[in-house]
């Protein structure tokens, strides 16, 4: 560490002492007395990321609350309104984020890495971290429909031929329509955004505005010029926003003339303009008639050539390609399969080669995520998509064996095997020849961190201190990653066994024994000292949000019983006093109500049979936007998303491998149908399918339909090796194990269940 050299620490307090503030490097001392301690504080890449989030906000803590004449995005029209249930005072804060409304929803082609976002009311940024595009209307008699600011809108996804947000704004005799896409192809994709006004009984006016701020705050535009055959702008001196006509009227405006909404109803001759502060704005006027509508059309190339002609393009090819081998659901239940639909879509969109957890804050790669999506992807059959993203997975290796995304994070080399081992069970493919080394140099890798000499300690053989990126709290022994180590090493047995290497296989499985073990130790320990079979985050934590993480043991590792006792206290708890309005608040970091972790909660009950899994997806399917996504937290009195990325793609993978799970999951060497499928979704003359989904022993299509008092379940497996034993068990039907070679079971109701019926008549 730099503090630890001397002359630096001198120079720095005395610096401070002499300029009347703080001594950082005993506020810095402070501070880690709060975590165990780890030779990594904080990893530089989350710094990084946070020094960037933080900078924004301070941007915006003099941009916005100076100018709130300004039209602003959504989030800070409610987040600044004192009269908003989204408020929140300023006071002392030095930077102003968005903290009540992160939500958007990417557009874009398969396997091109540009992701436009749309927000909650319109807002397009074609570009990451860019500017936008709203869209406005005014009459003659200078009323406004403004988007951003309107209590309601309808919003909507389509994805029949490609991915379409579409926005409906509707005030005062106004009527205001948006439908964002990315039409062309991945060599030169574009955004088109597609505008339609309508003015009753009054002469109006559509407004196109190029603004200078996104969905978390300001970005910057110092120049905007009108192109030479005034169809539209040349922003930054880079890019193009193309108009299908040319405007009736422009206007500008920079910084200190204020913005451009100001004056819209004035005359402006200039062709362009420059603004050192980097907030100019322009706005382009398209003449309405009264009760006649008019459709405008814009047309961004988001690379490449940026004239482009503007014409009506789709992506329907690309789309089929991409989803060609994907899992299919048909269920009676129109919302629950509306957000499987659009989540494989989703997945697909945020996997162009590596994989990313969201289009706008989270457009980079961790293990973690990875892990989670591509099992997913797998699920849905898109293996050829997660061959091409683990590929890159050697790369990201130290020469010690480290999977490294973040220094400080010990769970991600578990995660990269694991993931790996499940791509090689699930397709029956061999371990890629360059992928053999990898996998022997993350095993040792595990081996060799655990710590040592810590006999009769808590932490004994467990992973030393690290950052929680799951923000589980600060620096500690967290259980998530040694369960993640276990799996590790499981898996590289598993894998070098396939290459024929026994002894080096039981090698890395006895290694996962002795981790197992010294696990164990400790939790029994933490057992005595709690007074209560339970799991907590870490060995020295007391019972509070951050166990959520040590759930991982059950979901997706499977590395204990599903009904051990210190999972099903551990689960009691969370249930308990980690819970609001029916999801799971993760206190840590979020301060919100995390969809992804409240599926992780319902997988758990699922497997050991406990039907309030059920509770917990129809809360997960209530908290969803109405393009069918969730943020990473949701605040919860606003209902936005108040942490991490606003359309989070992880999230999107839990809800598919949810609905996986509740038609067919492993369970050791045998197959389980249907153990989640609601008996709502079973009625007469309703016929249910799922497939074909991926499992460890092959793929699956499995039919439910229900005829008098039975239900028959269909299933065609095509199996890898030898057929699996498969157990079908419906809720509320009795279990059946199907005799080898079976294809269709009739279940009927439970005797108690019967009987119940039976005494109410």
């Amino acid at each position: 560490m730099w503090m630890k050299w001397v002359p630096w620490r001198f120079i720095i307090q005395n610096a401070a002492r002499k300029n009347g503030f703080l001594d950082p490097v005993e506020v810095f001392t402070r501070l880690e007395r709060f975590a165990q301690p780890s030779e990594v504080a904080a990893p530089i890449q989350l710094l990084r990321s946070g020094v960037v989030l933080h900078a924004r906000g301070l941007v915006n803590s003099q941009a916005i609350q100076h100018n709130l004449d300004w039209v602003w995005p959504y989030w800070v029209e409610r987040q600044f309104n004192p009269e908003d249930s989204s408020f929140i005072p300023r006071a002392f804060s030095i930077t102003h984020i968005n903290l009540t409304h992160r939500n958007w929803t990417a557009v874009g082609l398969p396997d091109c890495d540009e992701l436009p976002i749309v927000d909650p009311r319109g807002l397009v940024t074609p570009f990451f971290d860019g500017w936008s595009i709203d869209c406005w209307m005014v009459d003659e008699e200078r009323k406004y429909l403004l988007p951003s600011r309107l209590a309601s809108v309808t919003q909507s996804i389509d994805f029949n031929n490609e991915v379409i947000v579409t926005t409906d704004a509707r005030a005062e005799g106004k009527q205001l329509t948006s439908k964002v896409s990315v039409i062309g192809d991945v060599v030169a994709p574009v955004c088109q955004i597609q505008i339609e006004g309508t003015s009753q009984s009054k002469r109006g006016w559509i407004v196109v505005a190029l603004r200078p701020y996104n969905p978390e705050g300001v970005s910057f535009i110092h120049d905007v010029e009108l192109l030479s055959n005034h169809r539209g702008w040349r922003v930054n001196d880079k890019q193009n926003v193309n108009f299908d006509v040319i405007p009736d009227k422009h206007v500008f405006s920079d910084y200190l003339q204020g913005d451009v909404f100001s004056h819209l109803s004035e005359s402006d001759d200039r062709t362009k303009i420059r603004c050192k502060v980097g907030l100019a704005t322009a706005a382009a006027q398209f003449e309405l008639s009264p009760n006649k509508s008019r459709n405008i059309t814009l047309a961004i190339p988001l690379k490449g050539k940026q004239n482009v002609a503007i014409k009506q393009q789709t992506s329907i090819e690309s789309w089929d390609a991409s989803l060609q081998d994907a899992c299919q659901l048909s269920i009676p239940d129109d919302k629950i399969k509306f957000l499987y639909d659009v989540a494989v879509r989703t997945l697909v969109l945020h996997s162009p080669d590596e994989v990313y957890p969201g289009p706008y804050t989270y457009k980079r790669f961790w293990f973690r995520d990875a892990a989670f999506i591509l099992h997913a992807m797998l699920c849905m059959g898109l293996k050829d998509r997660v061959r091409r993203v683990m590929d890159f997975f050697p790369s990201k290796q130290t020469l010690k064996g480290y999977f490294l995304s973040q220094e400080g994070e010990w769970d991600s080399n578990g995660e990269a095997l694991w993931i790996m081992e499940k791509y090689c069970r699930m397709t029956g493919n061999p371990l890629p020849e360059f992928w053999h080394k990898a996998v022997d140099l993350g095993g040792r890798w595990i081996m060799h961190k655990r710590l040592k000499g810590h006999h009769n300690t808590l932490c004994a053989g467990l992973f030393p201190p690290g950052f929680s990126a799951e923000h589980l709290g600060p620096n500690d022994y967290y259980y998530w990653d040694d369960f993640w180590g276990v799996a590790g090493l499981k898996a590289a047995g598993y894998l070098t066994e396939t290459l024929g290497h026994k002894s080096r296989a039981q090698y890395f499985w006895g290694e996962a024994k002795h981790f197992m073990d010294d696990i164990e130790q400790s939790l029994f320990k933490v057992v005595e000292r709690l007074e209560q079979s339970i799991i907590p985050a870490s060995p020295y934590r007391r019972m509070d949000a951050g166990a959520i993480g040590s759930i991982v043991v059950d979901y997706p590792l499977k590395l204990w019983p599903a009904k051990d006792a210190r999972l099903t206290n551990t689960m009691d708890f969370l249930l308990q006093h980690c819970c609001v309005k029916g999801g799971f608040f993760q206190d840590m970091t979020h301060s919100g109500i995390n969809p992804y972790l409240t599926l992780h909660m319902a997988q758990v009950l699922l497997r050991s049979g406990d039907n309030r899994y059920f509770d917990l997806m129809q809360t997960v399917a209530k908290l969803a936007s109405s393009t069918g996504q969730w943020p990473e937290a949701i605040h919860p009195i606003t209902l936005g998303g108040c942490m991490g990325d606003g359309q989070h793609v992880w999230a999107a993978a839990e809800w598919i491998l949810m609905i996986r799970n509740c038609f067919v999951r492993e369970e050791e060497n045998r197959l389980i149908l249907g153990s989640g499928v609601p008996k709502v979704w079973i009625g007469p003359g309703k016929t249910i399918s799922f497939g074909p989904v991926h499992t460890d022993f092959g793929t699956l299509n499995m039919t439910i339909k229900k005829s008098d008092d039975d239900v028959n379940v269909c299933w065609e497996g095509e199996w890898l090796k030898e057929e699996p034993t498969i157990e079908v068990a419906l809720p509320g039907f009795s279990k059946i194990v199907a005799q080898p070679g079976t294809t269709r079971l009739a279940v009927k109701k439970q005797e108690a269940e019967v009987q119940e019926v039976r005494d109410k008549m």
